[in-house]
């Protein structure tokens, strides 16, 4: 006997039916939240800002996240145009998520007087912690699965419990959960973000950001290619042999690429991104140090251009009503004031 799915039904409340789905991404939005609130608060910043960023954020990571989508289906949507605001019915991209959240991120700090690259390197880890979470969404639906693959590939070579390995039986096929392998690479990913974080003199404003973006979108490479659903193109036949070879030492491990439908296209437009991503992040490190724009350390105290808007709501006023300084450097300073003061006082 096949095992059962799970029910993608979480439970009812009346008329209205609550998905699992919802409930594990509203989670993991939460603990995105909670992180960029705790380290916010090193920095200055109110709990405020941040429930405000994800006011705005949340819904343009979702129209991002369609409109992606809706793009590499095209062919199929301009003949059904009322059907893109049809979200219910599936098709959405992590990556278009991630450029509408980001739109939406450059356009809200700017609003409140802050640098880009200062709260995206708060907010990196909170991105990770999200992705890493909200992939367990695509285990309850069975979705987002890979290739074809041998049971005792999952039960014996990687010694996957079986709550996975039976759900990963999809119509009486095994295949890989490329969700478990995304939300793992994405947990490994998140402890790096939080030990590189700690070396805050070396890092330049934007590099952890850049950090996230180059291991996601390394994870992202490989995994991409193991799936059967992934969104494509017809490119040259060049770039779909770079791609391949690159992906080759997936294959030193048993893995095999999931099939992709020559006729719908021969490139897997994530791993184009994601190689993008990866060099277009290494180059963008090199030219800011090179060319001085990368000035400000990860731990330099946050400057708001706008100080008035931030006394009022960003930032945590100290004992004379002021901004709280923010940053490890400014936690140093105040030590060393506080030093002054005793040895005045003796």
């Amino acid at each position: 006997m096949l095992p059962l799915k799970l029910d993608p039904i979480a439970f009812n409340l009346g008329p209205l039916s609550v998905h699992w789905y919802g409930l594990i991404l509203g989670t993991g939005a939460l603990v995105g939240l909670l992180l960029a609130i705790r380290e916010g608060k090193r920095f200055g910043l109110s709990p405020d800002f941040f429930l405000d960023l994800m006011l705005f954020g949340v819904p343009s990571a979702i129209i991002g996240a369609r409109l992606y989508y809706v793009l590499f289906k095209w062919d199929y949507y301009m003949d059904h145009p009322g059907e893109i605001v049809q979200i219910w019915n599936g098709g959405i991209a992590i990556y278009g998520a991630l450029i509408g959240a980001l739109i939406c991120g450059f356009f809200y700090f700017r609003h409140r007087g802050y640098s880009f690259w200062r709260l995206v390197d708060i907010c990196a880890p909170s991105l990770l912690a999200g992705q890493m979470i909200g992939r367990w969404g695509n285990y309850v639906n069975q979705e987002a699965y890979g290739g074809p693959v041998e049971e005792s590939f999952l039960r014996h070579t990687l010694h996957l419990p079986s709550f996975i390995v039976d759900q990963m039986n999809v119509e009486g096929t095994y295949h890989h959960p490329t969700f478990l392998y995304e939300s793992l690479w994405s947990l490994v990913g998140l402890i790096v973000l939080f030990v590189i974080r700690r070396y805050w003199k070396f890092l330049r404003a934007g590099e952890v950001f850049f950090a996230y973006v180059i291991w996601y979108s390394i994870g992202r490479f490989f995994i991409e290619a193991l799936r059967t659903d992934s969104l494509a193109f017809k490119g040259s036949d060049t770039l779909a042999s770079l791609l391949d070879a690159l992906w080759t030492p997936m294959e030193w491990f048993g893995f095999k690429q999931g099939y992709l439908d020559p006729a719908y296209g021969n490139v897997r437009s994530s791993q184009l991104l994601a190689l993008i991503a990866i060099v277009g992040s290494l180059i963008a490190i090199a030219i800011r140090r090179q060319t001085g724009l990368a000035k400000e350390r990860y731990g330099d105290p946050l400057v708001c251009k706008k100080p008035e808007a931030a006394k009022t709501k960003d930032e945590h006023p100290d004992a004379s009503g002021g901004p709280t300084a923010s940053g490890p450097d400014a936690a140093a300073s105040r030590g060393s004031e506080d030093a002054a003061a005793e040895d005045t006082r003796a």
